[in-house]
């Protein structure tokens, strides 16, 4: 069967606007809520008489709709929030069908569809240009990436400066809840400082930032030493064994000088040097900045260091953040 061609505009959570029909798709109900919001408070500010009502599609009465959708004797445009569209009856599909061939004057339907293949036509007709509608795609966010990008545009959108590191430690805190993130970033807009840094997240959420021997690590491989020290220190401060974070550093040092230099795609090299392909790219993302020299004097820091933790140093705190130092340095 041939995709539907889509032929309304299709705008991020964030972009939402007024549009006689707003289809909001996608899983992530906390965007959904959020764009939702967002056009109710516009349409409020234009106008304070805005007559707001719910629908349930999925306890759907014939007729209600229209019903809803009928000029009010002081004429007030009107707001129909639609949830629960995945679930809807047989009468919604066929009356909204119906209603998008002819919207109402100052009315704007928004229509919640959470994922799934119920009201499959309903969409297709709305993709198709019908009621001359606007998408707001509201998928989920699983990759690290997307919730950087998230966390990050909160802080722009209010103008604020944010250092890269406290976004990291935000994610890193707050990854398996957008809702939480979200909330996180928002008290942290309320700090008085110029400039939101990592120090900033670990004065509100030392208790939520998870570090791990890794994340120390990632930290002082991309040269972000004063991150790489807060984790670290975060790190020993919940109980941290120093000897997996060694062996940590250990493990990427030793991915990074296997690849150093090796051009061939990672899925010929994985089976060559032991290593999954996946590991190989992120080797040579980590590769970016270092030499050849540098990877050398990082292993003997490395080594020095696993000797001083295991017993010949007084001080293995000291070595620890001594060894973060100079591998953040890129050995040099």
């Amino acid at each position: 069967m041939a995709a539907t061609k889509i032929a309304i505009p299709q705008l991020a959570f964030n972009r939402v606007r007024p549009a006689p029909v707003v289809l909001v798709s996608g899983t992530e109900a906390f965007l959904a809520d959020r764009a939702i919001r967002s056009l109710r408070d516009i349409l409020k500010a234009e106008d304070p008489s805005l007559e707001i009502h719910d629908i349930e599609a999925d306890q759907y009465s014939p007729g209600e709709l229209i019903t809803l959708a009928s000029p009010s004797l002081f004429n007030e445009p009107r707001l129909i929030r639609v949830v629960n569209v995945e679930k809807c009856t047989d009468a919604f599909i066929t009356e909204t069908i119906s209603y998008l061939a002819r919207p109402a004057d100052d009315t704007y339907l928004v229509l919640r569809h959470a994922g799934g293949v119920r009201g499959k036509r309903l969409l297709d007709s709305i993709r198709g240009g019908a009621g001359s509608g606007i998408e707001i795609a509201c998928l989920e966010l699983k990759k690290d990436t997307e919730k950087t990008e998230f966390a990050a545009s909160e802080f722009a959108a209010a103008g604020r400066r944010v250092t890269g590191g406290a976004i990291r430690a935000l994610v890193a805190a707050f990854s398996e809840d957008l809702a939480e993130l979200a909330s996180a970033c928002q008290q942290l807009l309320a700090d008085d400082s110029d400039e939101i840094t990592e120090m900033t997240v670990e004065r509100y959420y030392s208790g939520r930032v998870e570090t791990t021997a890794f994340t120390v690590a990632d930290a002082a491989i991309a040269g972000r030493t004063g991150e790489a020290l807060v984790l670290l220190r975060h790190a020993l401060s919940s109980g941290a064994d120093p000897v997996p974070i060694v062996a940590a550093f250990a493990s990427k040092l030793r991915t990074m000088a296997k690849i150093s230099g090796m051009t061939a795609p990672a899925s010929q090299l994985a089976s060559k040097l032991g290593l999954a392909p996946w590991q190989i790219d992120r080797g040579r993302r980590d590769l970016q900045g270092w030499n050849e020299d540098g990877l050398g004097n990082c292993i003997e820091a490395i080594a020095a260091t696993d000797a001083q933790i295991k017993g010949l140093g007084r001080d293995p705190v000291f070595a620890l953040e001594r060894m973060v130092a100079v591998i953040a340095g890129r050995g040099l």
